[in-house]
């Protein structure tokens, strides 16, 4: 890829354009994709082999994406958030996420799960707590759902959570694979306060922060990519916390509020996925023209130009599904189906664009110092991770056979 202190230029993609029905100001809407163009370029980019190496997106770095206001884009105006709408969204992860997975899980976990929750369902009080501390970037916000048990089947957890009767509950159990888990200062925890009830309506969300006793969490757990985006466990021992914590201070509400946060969370990572996607093809358009074999650049070679081919209609087709699934949730329609639609085209899409890519690069695409491994590496997590593709095939063609279109 880009070695530290070069510039990098997206050659091949440029600004993009946009449908404007869904953006409330272009000129500003187009300065801040220009801040977060000139980020990636000048800060994240150059940087990416030192937050592998270090395993951590260094603090100045940190720094500065809370200047720019990074932590607080999908965070209402009247809290301290930029308020962007769906589509601004999409747009601006589809540029943040240019650069290693790394900046945007550290960044913009606060712009979807690690805030959504609140935004959603939260209480008054609730909002004005957190939300403030979130969209500045002083507290980082996780979601702490999945159980040994319950992956796929959120409903299978097993975190209890027990009435003390004095206004307060104990909650007790484990959360794994939790996003920035080691390092996050607010937990979003589900647990079940009905035992009676098995299902959605005996599960409710438990805002905790770090601190609170009975709460601890585990080293960042060692995976296959991803460096400098923590994961880990969650442990909740007679974990004593006030009713007042209760998401929107309704039990039972839990898995309504959670099934909000994707259905959103949905459409941010399908943009999030496009965007390493995009990243990915600009190199290899500029390997193909720059590698030369058999006395010509291997882009002259039409079976490199068919792979360069495909990567650029599955990333503007992945793209144009995104928009207009985006739209369509800021005009207030369902968009249940279109989301599993987008999570599950975008994140196969740039599994497939990685692959092309590593081929077109050869040698230099499997071994490290490129790059080109690392992406490999961190966007095959994305077909994993909120509702596999296997889950997201079962649902549209549940919604297709209920009547969906």
């Amino acid at each position: 890829m880009v070695p530290a202190g070069r510039t990098y230029r997206n050659r091949a993609w440029g600004a993009f354009h946009y449908n404007r029905r869904m953006i409330r100001d272009p000129a500003r809407l187009d300065a801040l994709l220009a801040t977060v163009r000139g980020f990636v370029r000048e800060v994240a980019i150059p940087n990416e082999d030192r937050v592998e190496a270090e395993d951590r997106v260094p603090e100045e770095i940190v720094a500065q994406a809370r200047r720019l206001g990074f932590f607080g884009w999908s965070i209402p105006e009247e809290f301290g958030g930029a308020g962007l709408t769906t589509e601004e969204l999409a747009l601006a992860f589809m540029e943040i996420s240019q650069a290693s997975v790394a900046y945007r899980a550290h960044f913009n976990t606060n712009c979807g799960i690690g805030s959504e929750a609140i935004v959603q369902d939260g209480t008054e009080e609730q909002k004005k707590r957190y939300l403030p501390r979130l969209a500045a970037g002083d507290l980082l916000g996780c979601l702490a759902l999945t159980e040994v048990e319950a992956g796929s089947d959120a409903t299978a957890l097993q975190t209890r959570a027990e009435d003390a009767g004095d206004g307060h509950y104990l909650l007790n159990g484990a959360k794994r694979y939790i996003t920035l888990a080691p390092i996050a200062g607010l937990f979003t925890v589900f647990a079940r306060t009905d035992a009676s009830n098995r299902g959605a309506g005996g599960v409710s969300a438990f805002l905790v922060e770090r601190g609170t006793p009975g709460l601890t969490t585990s080293a960042p757990t060692p995976k296959m990519g991803q460096e400098g985006a923590p994961i880990g466990e969650v442990y909740l021992e007679n974990c004593r916390v006030p009713a007042s914590s209760v998401v929107g201070s309704t039990p039972g509400r839990g898995f309504k509020t959670v099934m909000k946060a994707l259905n959103k969370q949905r459409i941010n990572l399908a943009a999030l996925c496009t965007g390493p996607a995009i990243r990915l093809l600009d190199e290899a358009l500029r390997y193909a023209r720059e590698r030369r074999q058999f006395g010509k650049p291997i882009g002259d070679f039409q079976l490199v130009q068919a792979m360069l081919a495909d990567c650029k209609v599955e990333i503007e087709a992945a793209r144009a599904l995104i928009l207009e699934t985006a739209r369509k949730r800021d005009r207030g329609e369902d968009v249940t189906l279109e989301v599993s639609m987008c999570k599950y085209y975008a994140t196969e899409m740039c599994g497939r664009v990685a692959d092309r890519v590593v081929q077109i690069f050869a040698g230099q695409g499997y071994v490290k110092g490129t790059g080109i491994e690392r992406f490999y590496r961190d966007v095959r997590a994305f077909r994993i991770y909120e509702g596999t593709s296997q889950i997201h095939q079962l649902n549209i063609a549940r919604l297709l056979l209920k009547g969906g279109s």
